[in-house]
């Protein structure tokens, strides 16, 4: 029982993956009007890692967010706004197509859960329907402007595939990846412990062959053409260099800006960098000031490598994190488990005239729910070819309901199904099982922290028969599981949700692995270079004129 409650309280504190999501319908810069109330201009805001308690709005009364809080003041608040998945690229993908993410293969049945170089050949099908695509057709002028994590290209450098201009967007200036600490010198890599593990392993491997050929080879016990130990000896040595090589330049190789398909920046400079993403979102809006437009600003800020400008540095109670946190605010003027701590995130939305301003909504609501929101809104039909497992949030919003359509959410460590969440319809209880959780390492630890994330599967979890069960509305920090003996309906609660579990189960076709390790790994033919590799990747092409102006109070 004390495990359950060091795990849930770790989750709050360890926020991996975590997005904000802010929907303006009516854009807060004074300057510009709503296209209509039909073809509404749409403003999505994203965080990474911004965990739930961050925010003024939110109850923190340490970090200076009052932008951010004075969008929730003149909107509406979701306190049960729910992430997908507790990592980026599975949570982005839901995002941007209003399904779980095992519907269109962006969940992993290998460790590992997102894309970690640019040159992976796995992504977002092309096949997959983005709210992007279709207010595209809708005549919206649309930009991604920010982080993507989606992948980038299929079978050369230049097919862009799953780049976000082939998947609706008209404009994107950003990052293809993710902001790694290993993209900023100093700040430590998430790679280092893997990267030795594995390659010491390497190293005995090819070093016991290459010694066991040569004492057959000596010995004469059975014959070994010279030629096969220098192909050996080469194998190894090519194999360790180009190891050195890709992790020695990882920056340079994974770590750059793009403007559409142009690299503009190589290796990425932090510097005044949420400034450099904000004046391209104003500008975008500025050039697109008569029509409808979708510009969706997905910041780097709060994930790792963390970062802030000279003005924001060393201003906030609460380091680099708070400095981070405040700047981000300025602009707008988690996790790797499914604890609540790990998926439940900050949900803000603005629309003057037609949402109520300062309106709580308590009902379980999902970063699903954008896409068919957003379609419905622009006058599109959803996809009729296709679950889409999100819900048009306007009833809601408007007050025209009471209760979210979301009965049951899934909730998947990669592409295992992990916990599921019940919210009946004649009942406040909010009921959530834990098919198994993950164990921590080291065992006395609060966290994964010799793999740096929580793995999903074999040795690497604690399967649960039964499953824990908690009532969030009376445990909202996951702390004590029920038991028959504590909740008299236990049984009759776990036979419903299995229920549940098998007809979403029957509902999932088999589509490829986006997230395999072939589409994982680094593919040299895939690597962006914006100058030769002996130039060691190296441009920097971003103008940094025209900055805007920064007040940091």
């Amino acid at each position: 029982m004390q495990n359950w409650t060091k795990q849930a309280a770790a989750s709050k504190r360890k926020k991996m993956g975590l997005l904000l999501f802010l929907m303006i319908f009516q854009c807060a810069i004074n300057s510009v009007n709503t296209y209509s109330v039909s073809n509404p201009n749409v403003v999505l805001l994203i965080a990474d890692d911004l965990g739930i308690g961050d925010l003024g709005c939110y109850g923190n009364r340490t970090l200076r967010t009052p932008n951010i809080d004075r969008l929730a003041k003149e909107g509406v608040t979701l306190t049960q706004h729910l992430a997908a998945s507790p990592l980026c690229t599975p949570s982005r993908a839901a995002f941007l197509t209003g399904r779980y993410p095992i519907r269109s293969g962006m969940a992993a049945f290998s460790r590992v859960g997102v894309f970690l170089f640019s040159a992976s050949s796995g992504g977002l099908p092309s096949e997959e329907i983005t709210f992007s695509k279709v207010l595209k057709q809708r005549g919206y002028a649309t930009a991604l402007i920010g982080k993507w994590h989606l992948g980038m290209n299929c079978e050369s450098s230049n097919d862009f595939c799953h780049h976000p201009l082939s998947h609706g967007f008209d404009y994107f200036y950003g990052l293809t990846v993710t902001n790694l600490r290993d993209c900023k010198p100093g700040q430590g890599s998430v790679f280092l412990k893997g990267v030795q593990r594995y390659l010491v392993i390497l190293i005995q491997i090819l070093g016991v062959t290459v010694v066991s050929l040569a004492v057959v080879y000596c010995t004469g016990f059975f014959k070994v053409p010279f030629q096969a130990l220098g192909i050996c000896l080469l194998i190894t040595c090519i194999s360790l260099a180009v190891l050195i090589f890709f992790f020695y330049h990882f920056r340079h190789l994974n770590c750059f800006l793009m403007r559409d398909h142009q690299i503009i920046q190589q290796p990425l400079s932090y510097e005044n960098l949420t400034q450099r993403l904000t004046t391209e979102a104003v500008r975008f809006i500025e050039r697109n000031y008569n029509a409808p437009f979708l510009l969706v600003l997905s910041y780097l800020h709060v994930h790792t490598a963390l970062y802030a400008s000279k003005m924001f540095r060393g201003k906030s109670r609460h380091g680099l994190y708070g400095d981070a946190v405040e700047e981000m605010d300025w602009s707008v003027g988690g996790k790797s488990t499914n604890w609540e701590g790990g998926i439940r995130v900050p949900g803000l939305l603005r629309w003057p005239g037609v949402i109520q301003a300062g309106t709580y909504i308590d009902d379980p609501t999902s970063n699903m729910d954008i896409f068919p929101t957003i379609v419905k809104l622009a006058g599109a039909q959803l996809p009729y070819d296709r679950i889409i497992d999100g819900h048009d949030l306007m009833p809601l919003l408007q007050g025209k309901v009471i209760r979210s359509k979301h009965e049951f959410l899934f909730h998947y460590c990669n592409a295992y199904l992990n916990a599921v969440r019940w919210h009946p319809g004649n009942s406040e209880s909010v009921w959530k099982v834990f098919f198994f959780t993950p164990k921590f390492t080291p065992e006395d630890s609060s966290g994964c922290y010799d793999s740096h994330v929580c793995f999903c599967y074999g040795g690497f979890i604690t399967r649960h028969d039964p499953p824990l069960l908690f009532d969030l509305s009376r445990d909202p920090e996951e702390k004590v599981p029920l038991t028959p003996e504590t909740e008299s309906r236990f049984y009759e609660i776990l036979s419903v949700i299995q229920l549940a579990v098998d007809n979403h189960t029957r509902s999932l076709q088999i589509v490829s692995d986006q997230l395999s390790w072939n589409n994982l790994v680094w593919k040299p033919w895939l690597q962006l270079c914006c100058s030769s590799f002996f130039q060691f990747c190296y441009c920097d092409y971003d103008s940094e004129n025209s900055l805007p102006e920064v007040h940091s109070g």
